[in-house]
């Protein structure tokens, strides 16, 4: 098994990218730079942040080191702690620890932390204070403060000083002892105080800063917007650096979901604003993959690990010339280190059998965190086997694992179909399609077989006509729905099924079919949804709520069930990221209303609720 994290050994050639990131920051010179490191999900740019990180510490010969480097995962804060105050903190609570050590700069550092410490206290987040100097209406309690300074400027009348006083008094207890303002604070006045400390602190230091921003393409448009808007409260200002690593798109839609209907152009002058240098993760050919495969499998190969960082320098050097015509297949690897394990050798094989397929499919298509995934389950698959004494060809299995993922559905279902009914579970109908597609021949194929990657897919060894795929089937089992016959669900309804089983983020796309099932059949469904939905352990946005909110909406009678379904989970596994996702569903009441009343529920779904039903 391998873990989806991202990692500073460089796996995929992409140094050469972080090198030049690295000399960019560098060669700024103290001034202001914003790198966008664009990519779709699971493309490595987690990984690319952290080879920058590596290869500015790298060059950083001076002492003491001239950069200082802040990480900021807004997504961890995502539900729990306002990201624009956080990233705020997080930035002056690295410069004070910085200043102490260095011993130089420390009061512009700890009058930074208390400046960000008094808006905290104030309840008032960097968002909101940005609002106020833009002359937009502020929110918390110095929202009360401004609010309540307005209506008396209208007039006075009893209600008003009696709430003058509750104010005042509520302001008085939750800043005692955290800051003593200073004369006429306010919260505009703060942001230009707190740019003037950070740019004075950092003069002083004679340091670089260098925030790396990561994760952000995976947080709900809201959080996203404020740490952009965190994010530009330190922009351009001398000797700062900030990498971003997101998916530009995402980016893009959360801008139009916040501002609401904005003109396209203004959506691509956002974020042209924020980033001066964009540059976007190389996407990886067969060549890449194969590699990466290669690598995967010597990690998981038990050599020492000098031996395998060895193959790893070896394979990006080798890729770092792929434009000369250098491969990176079973033969270069052997020629890195002779007397190679057989099992790892076969592997190799498989990589090199698998690669320009999940190069060329579209479910795949070179994505390395999709690619590690397959291996996940051809791993667990082949585990399964062992434990309980099933015959299984590992080249069988991972042959079909590629059908199963990439394949027509229906022409997958006659596959199975094809095994289950032979006495020997051999896919007979396969013999002839196979032999063509090995000896180059035109192969002619029907629907639901008639596409391109069939054809490719036939061309890969073994051939599976001839083989027993009943210990294939029975280890891939988790794949089907189990649907017994009495659950009575025609065919379209049970595609519909497994479906939204196995991609419940995208059962959006499927709700026409939905609607147009028998109610008896939608609620089946439900039933394996929930079904499935009870081994979730936080309740904040899993992909299998998706699904239910889609069938609930294709049948209204489904949607009380899904309500019940979210008020009777365990409390300490509601997060407040669910509440704006079922907030405009008609029976979101039923598990506001329970949560509302739980003595259990954590204060932030509560406040969040709140939010939504006002």
């Amino acid at each position: 098994m391998w873990p989806d994290n991202e990692t500073e050994r460089d796996f995929l050639n992409f140094s050469g990218v972080a090198d030049t990131v690295a000399e960019i920051i560098r060669q700024a010179d103290g001034r202001p730079t914003s790198i966008g490191i664009s990519g779709s999900w699971g493309a490595g740019k987690s990984s690319m942040i952290k080879l920058v990180r590596s290869a500015v510490a790298k060059g950083d010969t001076a002492t003491p080191k001239k950069f200082v480097f802040v990480e900021f995962n807004a997504w961890l804060y995502q539900g729990y702690d306002d990201a624009r105050a956080a990233l705020l903190e997080e930035i002056a609570t690295k410069l004070n620890d910085e200043a102490d050590a260095r011993k130089t700069g420390t009061e512009k550092a700890k009058e930074l932390l208390r400046r960000v410490n008094w808006l905290r206290a104030a309840k008032l987040s960097a968002g909101s204070a940005l609002a106020l100097s833009l002359g937009l209406p502020p929110i918390g309690m110095i929202g009360d403060v401004v609010g309540l300074g307005k209506s008396l400027a209208s007039g006075i009348d009893v209600e008003d000083i009696e709430k003058g006083g509750k104010v005042a008094t509520d302001v008085a207890k939750e800043t005692q002892g955290l800051l003593k303002p200073k004369p006429e604070l306010s919260p505009p006045k703060e942001i230009h105080a707190i740019r003037e400390c950070f740019k004075e602190a950092l003069q002083e230091m004679g340091i670089t800063l260098v925030v790396l921003i990561d994760d952000l393409d995976r947080c709900l448009p809201p959080t996203t917007i404020s740490t952009l808007e965190a994010i530009r409260l330190f922009l351009f200002l001398e000797n700062t650096a900030f990498v971003i690593a997101a998916d530009d798109a995402m980016i893009k839609h959360a801008v139009r979901q916040h501002f609401g209907g904005v003109d396209e152009d203004l959506v691509i002058n956002y974020f042209d604003k924020l980033i001066q240098i964009p540059i976007r993760v190389p996407p990886l050919g067969t060549q890449e993959v194969r590699a990466y495969m290669m690598l995967l499998f010597v990690e998981n190969s038990g050599m020492d690990a000098s031996v395998r960082e060895d193959f790893r320098e070896k394979v990006c050097q080798q890729l770092a010339q792929s434009w000369r015509g250098k491969r990176v297949d079973k033969a270069f690897m052997q020629t890195i280190r002779s007397g190679l394990p057989p099992d790892l050798i076969h592997r190799f094989d498989t990589a090199d059998r698998l690669a320009p397929l999940m190069t060329q499919a579209s479910q795949i298509a070179g994505n390395p965190r999709l690619v590690k995934r397959f291996l996940n389950a051809l791993s667990i698959r082949m585990a399964i086997s062992h434990a309980q004494g099933v015959g299984v060809d590992e080249a069988a299995l991972a042959k079909m694992l590629l059908f199963e993922r990439c394949g027509n559905p229906k022409a997958y279902d006659v596959l199975t179909a094809s095994v289950n009914q032979d006495a020997n579970g051999k896919p007979h109908f396969l013999k002839k399609w196979e032999e063509a597609a090995v000896a180059g021949d035109k192969v002619e194929l029907d629907p639901p077989w008639d596409d391109p990657f069939t054809r490719e897919w036939l061309t890969i060894p073994p051939q599976l006509a001839a083989m027993d795929l009943r210990g294939v089937l029975y280890v891939s089992r988790e794949h089907a729905p189990l649907v017994t016959p009495e659950d009575r669900l025609s065919s379209e309804g049970a595609e519909l099924l497994a479906a939204t089983l196995e991609h419940p983020d995208m059962a959006s796309s499927l709700k026409e079919r939905l609607v147009s099932l028998p109610r008896t059949e939608t609620a089946i469904i439900m039933d394996r949804l929930l079904e499935r939905a009870r081994q979730e352990q936080e309740w904040g946005a899993p992909p299998i709520l998706d699904a239910c909110i889609t069938l609930a909406s294709a049948d209204p009678s489904q949607g009380p069930r899904v309500g019940a379904f979210l008020a009777e989970r365990p409390p300490t596994q509601i997060k407040p990221s669910i509440v704006p996702k079922i907030g405009d569903q008609p029976w979101s009441s039923i598990p506001f209303d329970a949560w509302r009343n739980s003595a259990q529920i954590a204060p932030p779904v509560k406040a969040a609720i709140s939010r939504q039903t006002k």
